[in-house]
């Protein structure tokens, strides 16, 4: 197939559903974890997923990855229907394109293999390189990942690396098949605060030099305007608010989206910050729920979001938002 043009939509979205069964003795007994959410992702662009624990974000790189399959909707890439690119290429090629880094770098790592034997596998797997090459690609990319000296890191185990280097070894890892697309989920959430930051720089560099296009999976919306040129903001499964990162983090509409960047903390600021909703559980979501999901924790909610889901409303230059309160 052509190589995809910079800009270029290499995987795109559509009404994307997902249901998972919550048992048997009811009939409607099951849970809507992915409603109605589309977006597109471009070559060399990163696409920031921000939300709270529950809200689907894991759910929908679980089924790009095809460990979960969708409910309904439709899933293109490169241009084909999911299904007729597997068909024609092979679920080994579309892996080999669609790579994932977890939340957990010790989990996701074999702790009786060595470093080495983490890089060279998928090497071996996707035939990138024959056995006599094996050595120098494995250095390389642990080179370029910024683990040196490259054959001394290699020769170690996972328990024997902190927690940044382990990462740096499963984004060495994803890499390694030179793929088009990479769903990193949560990639620092379980780091210290002093390496986050390298590991993000590290990403925006294989975006930026290597056009390898990312979904960054994440809790906090401030990483995702660092990192991500678009943002979409999930609760409870829908795509609530979303558009240009710049935008959606500096004049949020969403009242959900406003209460994210209100838990940001801001540096010189001590005390207690104002909570721009309600206390609340995050509701459990099934097909036959009605209203805006947030309407039971919206400080704005009137009868209309407890009945209606509102329409998706265009607030500014590519930047969109679905309540009911928005004047535009």
């Amino acid at each position: 197939m052509e190589s995809i043009k910079k800009n270029e939509v290499i995987l795109s979205i559509n009404h994307l559903v997902k249901d998972f069964p919550l048992g048997q003795s009811v009939k409607d007994n099951v849970m809507r974890a992915v409603n109605d959410v589309s977006f597109e992702l471009r070559k060399g662009e990163a696409l920031a997923i921000v939300g709270e624990s529950g809200s689907g974000k894991s759910t929908g790189a679980r089924i790009l990855t095809r460990i979960y399959q969708e409910t309904a909707g439709e899933i293109i890439f490169k241009g084909e229907p999911l299904a007729e690119y597997i068909k024609e290429n092979g679920e080994l090629e579309y892996a080999r394109q669609v790579q994932m880094i977890f939340q957990d770098p010790f989990g996701s790592l074999n702790p009786v293999h060595s470093i080495y034997h983490h890089i060279a596998r998928p090497l071996l797997i996707h035939k990138r390189a024959d056995k006599a090459h094996i050595p120098k690609l494995v250095f390389e990319l642990l080179e370029m990942v910024g683990l040196s000296p490259a054959k001394e890191t290699a020769e170690k185990y996972p328990h024997e690396l902190s927690g940044g280097q382990r990462q740096r070894v499963a984004i060495a890892r994803a890499i390694a098949v030179d793929p088009e697309v990479i769903l990193a989920d949560e990639p620092i959430s379980m780091l210290d605060v002093s390496v986050r930051l390298g590991i993000l720089n590290l990403m925006s560099d294989l975006k930026d030099k290597h056009g390898i296009s990312f979904m960054y999976i994440t809790h906090d919306i401030a990483t995702a305007r660092y990192f991500a040129e678009k943002t979409a903001v999930m609760y409870v499964g829908h795509m609530v608010e979303w558009g240009d990162s710049d935008s959606v983090t500096q004049n949020p509409e969403h009242p959900y989206s406003q209460l994210l960047l209100s838990a940001v903390p801001e540096v010189g600021r001590a005390g207690k910050r104002e909570l721009l909703a309600k206390k609340g559980d995050i509701p459990l979501w099934k097909p036959s729920s009605v209203g805006c999901p947030f309407a039971p924790r919206c400080l704005k909610a009137t009868e209309q979001c407890r009945l209606s889901f509102p329409e998706a409303r265009k607030v500014g230059t590519n930047h969109f938002a679905r309540c009911h309160h928005i004047n535009r």
